[in-house]
């Protein structure tokens, strides 16, 4: 099913393939920044002044690049975690591990990694229909009785970063629905691919507009950060496109990012991660079926870790969310059914929205005890919404039990 519109396919196919060869021989450099209030040369994080202190770090980097036979190829601000991030090319012939060693024995270096790839987690399912109402057919929208729901909450202006490949922001259920779009990755333009597509449209996609579907959070809105692309092996990442994005989504004030892919353990990732949940930021992680550990970033304490319903269970902490036969939006203003755990996980970044929306000043370690697992009619949802919601806010928008004392209205 996969889809690019027009001639755009077939430039793209190369220049992934291209990008994937090149990573495997690069690596990031990071430099220390001042503290912010030495700083002289203020940024944004997608752009800085050609000040002193930016020609200073420039220096510091070239030179490094010199003495160990690299190339210069990028540098990029990650205010974030207080690091300029420079990515280098290795020579023929050199050794990663070698030089990566010989780096991280210089003061002049706060660290340097091996570039990480990343995959997304989910693929095609039954084949792509058009135009035909399918909220009834959602897996979600019964045993979440997401209509009760909605007279509740909506995720109204809950803003969600989906960090994938890139969003079709003109479908006709997504349209007005993502707010800013960024691409991260080099050597390309934004183009709508599938991934990033079908994610979106279980989050928020509009609701009641008599098409398609209806998001999990329909008056959530969408940040659509381009760190992935789709190649034949399917949708990919590396550390430096995810970096980029994660560090736009810390800058610019996202309440839940949500991350459909899955690699291996990542130390610039994880530290950006980590600010993250510092600064109360949801973090959403698709469960990696093939990984023992489930992979990053499911595995990262205190991201919530989703895998598909039919999926192996990871343990107590992994939540179980419907990631099968999924319709969902597609390219091309089409819809299109999808499977795996990177629409598990957007089905709980939009339940997260919706508590954003309700209960925003609940701390993310709270929000992980409130989650109430399903044990009634429908288990293989593995929550239950309505409970949870009752069980955080003390109020239930549908068909709840008496509630109970056990709940976290009043928590922090």
């Amino acid at each position: 099913m996969a889809w690019i519109p027009g001639a755009q396919a077939a430039q793209a196919q190369p220049a992934v393939a291209a990008a994937a060869a090149a990573a495997a021989a690069e690596i990031l450099v990071m430099l220390h920044l001042p503290a912010p209030h030495f700083r002289a040369d203020g940024y944004s994080g997608a752009s800085y002044r050609d000040d002193s202190g930016r020609q200073a770090r420039q220096r510091i980097a070239a030179a490094l690049a010199r003495e160990h036979g690299l190339q210069m190829m990028e540098d990029w601000p990650m205010p974030a975690l207080n690091v300029d991030c420079f990515r280098m090319r290795l020579a023929a012939g050199q050794d990663p591990a070698a030089v990566l060693a010989a780096l991280s024995r210089d003061s002049r270096v706060a660290w340097a990694q091996s570039i990480q790839d990343f995959s997304a987690q989910g693929g095609a399912g039954a084949a792509g229909v058009s135009g035909d109402p399918l909220y009834r057919v959602q897996p979600a929208a019964a045993p979440w009785q997401l209509e009760q729901v909605r007279k509740s909450a909506t995720g109204r202006k809950v803003l969600v970063a989906v960090i994938d490949s890139g969003i079709e922001t003109s479908h006709p259920d997504l349209a007005g629905q993502v707010t800013v779009q960024e691409n991260f990755v080099d050597g390309q333009s934004y183009i709508a691919e599938e991934h990033g597509t079908a994610v979106a449209g279980v989050i928020a996609a509009r609701a009641d507009n008599g098409i398609g579907i209806a998001g999990i959070a329909p008056e959530a809105r969408l940040m659509a950060l381009r760190a992935c692309w789709q190649a034949d092996s399917g949708t990919r990442c590396n550390s430096f496109t995810l970096a980029k994005a994660l560090n736009y989504a810390l800058l610019h004030n996202a309440q839940v990012i949500n991350l459909s892919l899955s690699g291996p353990p990542d130390r610039l990732l994880q530290q950006l991660v980590g600010v993250a949940q510092v600064r109360g930021i949801r973090v959403v992680g698709a469960i990696d079926p093939a990984r023992s550990d489930g992979g990053f970033p499911a595995n990262s304490p205190g991201v919530f870790a989703v895998a598909a319903d039919d999926a192996p269970h990871h343990g107590a902490q992994c939540l179980l969310a419907p990631g099968r036969d999924v319709p969902t939006t597609m390219p091309g203003a089409r819809w299109g059914m999808v499977s795996g755990s990177s629409y598990a996980a957007a089905h709980v970044s939009g339940m997260l929205a919706l508590i954003g929306e309700l209960k925003p000043q609940l701390s993310s370690e709270r929000l992980h005890e409130g989650i109430v697992r399903s044990n009634g009619p429908a288990p293989l949802t593995g929550i239950d919404l309505c409970a949870t919601i009752m069980r955080i806010t003390g109020k239930c928008p549908c068909a709840c039990p008496n509630p109970s004392s056990d709940n976290l209205a009043r928590s922090p």
